[in-house]
């Protein structure tokens, strides 16, 4: 996206009052629609809005105004700013918390210690905006409004996004390690399984035969012993 004049609305309201450009002239510069431009010009919007001049803060030339005014196909070019804004960098903390919500950070403590566990205490910092010191107190029930508080959604409370939790949630997830202390019991493959039972059947087959020669090998030398009596 290119470059917009500040305070587009009171550039235009400007542009409107004090040059003849068209509408698309002034829409193309101040990266509004035409018919928003129209509407200023009507007196449909941007009422009460104070006209800016674009020439006292260094962002349009009069030569340029000219230029528009001569050719209603010319595009009027912004100038350069010679004030260097800094960047934004991002601030680095817990998130900023409204005065009138910080009150229902506990609650949502709660809810998060209760209903996610996983969660380490600094994905609560982020989500909530709170400090280590709270988290302990409200898990440890030491703070100083346990007694009467109560687990509240933070997305309820407006304290943090849907999306915002589900992503805390997940990555909490995947840090989290195995448990393997219950036995990691587990399916056995097929094949372990099928040849079990067939080494199984074919030691009880075994068996069986076993038997069965020694019940016969026996009543051989029964009636072997019965016939030297006679």
């Amino acid at each position: 996206m290119s470059n917009a004049p500040l305070m587009p609305k009171a550039t235009a309201v400007w542009l409107l009052d004090n040059t003849a450009l068209t509408f698309d002239q002034v829409a193309d510069f101040t990266k509004m629609h035409p018919l928003e431009i129209r509407a200023i010009a009507d007196g449909d919007a941007a009422q009460g809005i104070k006209g800016m001049d674009p020439i006292s803060n260094g962002q349009l030339t009069r030569e340029e105004i000219e230029k528009g005014e001569n050719d209603q196909e010319y595009r009027l070019r912004l100038q350069e700013s010679s004030v260097v804004l800094p960047q934004h960098s991002k601030r680095k903390g817990p998130r900023y918390t409204p005065v009138s919500r910080r009150h229902e950070r506990p609650s949502a403590i709660l809810w998060l210690v209760r209903n996610h566990p996983e969660l380490k205490d600094a994905q609560i910092m982020r989500l909530v905006g709170t400090t280590k010191t709270t988290i302990a107190s409200v898990r440890d029930r030491t703070h100083w409004n346990a007694s009467t508080l109560t687990p509240m959604d933070p997305v309820t409370l407006g304290l943090c996004a849907q999306i915002e939790l589900d992503f805390e949630v997940q990555r909490a997830a995947k840090e989290k390690p195995v448990d393997t202390a219950y036995g990691g019991a587990t399916l056995l493959p097929a094949s372990e399984t099928t040849r079990k039972e067939t080494e199984l059947e074919t030691a009880e087959k075994k068996n069986d035969d076993l038997n069965v020669d020694a019940v016969f090998a026996k009543l051989k030398t029964i009636g072997g012993k019965k016939q030297e009596q006679e």
